[in-house]
């Protein structure tokens, strides 16, 4: 490492909920520093998942984050002249933030309908192990099981 490591913000819980990891997804949901607009489209989310669902919202999104979180991952690693595709265990932080990105590009990929409703629908999917984040998280451990071969070059 040729720098010193970047100092860990310290990351306010959310207004609503006083909820970190509710915060941190906000973060991941905002789009050019619009916060408000983030956290209207989070908030609504968790309204009309309230209203279609009998749990509450904060579980619900908390069992689909838990469910999405991989375990494993596949790096690249160069090993003699050749590249291989190595599997690792995943860090708590970088889990938080595999799973948010996944379960906001699934929300992204559906048209047609506002991102509340679309994000809505992603989370109580991924809640019941199902939809387009779930299966990301599928393939990554697919592949990560496939090279399970070459897990002696990893460096823990």
């Amino acid at each position: 490492m040729r720098h010193k490591k970047a100092p860990q913000r310290e990351i306010l819980p959310d207004p609503k909920f006083n909820n970190l990891t509710v915060a941190k997804f906000t973060n991941y949901l905002m789009r050019r520093g619009k916060k408000t607009t983030a956290q209207k489209v989070l908030y609504d989310a968790f309204q009309i998942i309230e209203t279609k669902g009998q749990a509450k919202a904060l579980d619900v999104f908390n069992e689909a984050i838990r469910n999405v979180s991989p375990t494993v991952e596949i790096k690249a690693r160069r090993v003699g002249g050749a590249n291989y595709q190595v599997p690792t265990p995943v860090r708590s932080e970088r889990k938080n933030g595999l799973a948010f990105r996944w379960l906001i590009t699934a929300a992204q990929n559906k048209k047609g309908r506002p991102m509340a409703e679309k994000l809505a629908e992603e989370i109580m999917a991924a809640a019941q192990n199902q939809g387009d984040a779930i299966k990301k998280k599928m393939d990554v451990h697919r592949m990560a099981e496939a090279n399970r071969a070459f897990a002696h070059f990893a460096r823990f």
